[in-house]
């Protein structure tokens, strides 16, 4: 679930971000898309490590 929860607030930060610096559909698409990646992968470390703590 943070993987996902991840992928969707990044998308939505690199959108956010690449409008607010004047880029059109497919500059928000890019770097919604970035931004999903790396948050993403960034969850998948938390619920790496919130498994191993956890149990």
């Amino acid at each position: 679930m943070i993987p996902l929860s991840g992928l969707i607030i990044g998308a939505i930060f690199g959108a956010w971000r690449a409008k607010a610096r004047g880029g059109k559909g497919k500059d928000m698409l890019q770097w919604g898309a970035v931004f999903a990646i790396i948050f993403g992968v960034i969850g998948i470390f938390i619920l790496i490590f919130l498994q191993r703590a956890l149990t």
